[in-house]
């Protein structure tokens, strides 16, 4: 259980990373940020995931900033006290393109039909913030996810469902349709879900022991 002396804020909505925070143990409270992601562009996967958590974050922030300011004496300190602020985002790499969330059915179909082509990667960046000391930290985590053939009535069972449209690269190893046709994995299906497990604590550990 997170420790009384400090709390945390998960900046995303995703159920799956909010499952994964509670399966490493921590209570935390959710706040989202409403940023517009296809205005952040960057060239390389991992500048961009960086780029799009740190947006999350500086949004999130600016939130609290506003609440604390109509807020009264109190409550106000309860803002100052210890917090850790924790954002993520992630795409997937496939055949040198970088996949975001599926705009519509086709692309999804797209994406999906790919990964029977060629091997998907995901890249995940996650930021943790401590709001009282102000120091940030950061990593990035990939895995590499390789696939049998995935035959099309799965495809289209997948996107009749609509959970594609909320994962990058509609990748989605954990549903009971995708996860017999998973080959191999270099790497942690946490990662592949939106929060590695191994980096989050490390990066919650560092922004705890580290000074401004």
């Amino acid at each position: 259980m997170t420790p009384a002396s400090w709390r945390i804020i998960l900046g995303s909505s995703s159920k799956t990373r909010q499952a994964i925070l509670r399966e490493l143990g921590y209570d935390f409270d959710v706040l989202t940020a409403d940023i517009d992601e296809s205005a952040i562009r960057r060239e390389s996967a991992e500048d961009l995931v960086l780029a799009l958590a740190e947006a999350k974050a500086e949004a999130i922030l600016a939130k609290l900033s506003n609440a604390q300011q109509h807020s009264d004496e109190s409550s106000s300190r309860n803002l100052q006290t210890l917090v850790l602020l924790i954002t993520a985002d992630q795409v997937v790499l496939h055949q040198g393109l970088i996949l975001e969330k599926p705009r519509d059915a086709q692309q999804a179909r797209e994406f999906i039909r790919g990964y029977s082509r060629a091997p998907a990667s995901t890249v995940g960046a996650v930021v943790v913030k401590n709001l009282t000391t102000g120091v940030s930290v950061s990593g990035v985590d990939k895995t590499e996810v390789y696939f049998h053939p995935i035959p099309e009535e799965v495809v289209e069972a997948l996107v009749a469902e609509g959970e594609v449209f909320y994962a990058a690269g509609g990748l989605l190893v954990e549903h009971p349709l995708v996860s017999p046709l998973v080959e191999a994995m270099v790497g942690s299906i946490d990662s592949v879900m939106g929060l590695p497990k191994d980096l989050t604590i490390s990066l919650i550990a560092k922004a705890l022991a580290s000074k401004p």
